[in-house]
């Protein structure tokens, strides 16, 4: 079982991975983009990093609500409002006093966080977005049958199908965003969203090993 300590390491892990690759991020999005996302998750990763150490009280499921809607404030493109709804989205399913995550909660967050993106966005696997990592994370995460291992089997197996999810995106033609007018040029580049989401998978999946 996961507790609300272990899971605040696994965010400040994410948080810690994804300032690490903010100039790598920033490369991969001025090919196409704006140049922009390392500085936007940047900006995200501070964010968890201080809602983690001033985290009190609140159960999981209200602690990620909160740090999700902070998080869609975050001033830089689409990046904050699509991490936002990720973010809350993990805790969508969750119960209101539900602060020790089992493997069934696990796959509870990830399902419910797929069904809030889907929410706001329409993008499938092979359109070249951060869906691309996404979509194949959650399926990996309720193909996990019980285990020893609980939901750290199940954290680590959504990270390894989101690695190879960013990997997949770079045989993709761009189909969102600026980077759509791109066309076929885009092949062979990363989308930047899909590799930012898998180092937040993969800080989770870290965190909860450490």
């Amino acid at each position: 079982m996961i507790d609300r300590e272990t899971f605040g390491r696994m965010l400040s892990a994410s948080a810690r991975l994804m300032l690490d690759n903010a100039d790598a991020l920033s490369d991969i999005d001025s090919k196409f983009g704006d140049g922009d996302h390392g500085i936007t998750i940047t900006k995200i990763a501070k964010l968890v990093n201080e809602r983690v150490d001033a985290w009190e009280d609140e159960s999981i499921k209200d602690f990620l609500d909160d740090l999700g809607m902070a998080a869609m404030a975050v001033r830089g493109g689409s990046a904050g409002p699509l991490y936002g709804t990720m973010i809350s989205g993990l805790g969508a399913d969750l119960g209101d006093d539900e602060n020790e995550l089992s493997a069934d909660s696990a796959r509870r967050m990830f399902a419910g966080c797929l069904t809030e993106m889907q929410d706001i966005t329409n993008a499938q696997v092979g359109d070249k977005t951060m869906m691309d990592v996404l979509i194949p994370a959650v399926a990996a995460a309720q193909a996990v049958e019980a285990s020893p291992d609980g939901a750290e089997a199940v954290f680590a197996a959504a990270a390894e199908a989101a690695a190879n999810g960013a990997k997949a995106s770079e045989g993709f033609a761009s189909k969102f965003g600026r980077a759509r007018s791109y066309g076929d040029a885009t092949i062979g580049t990363p989308d930047a969203g899909a590799v930012s989401t898998s180092l937040f998978f993969r800080g989770l999946a870290e965190g909860c090993s450490a």
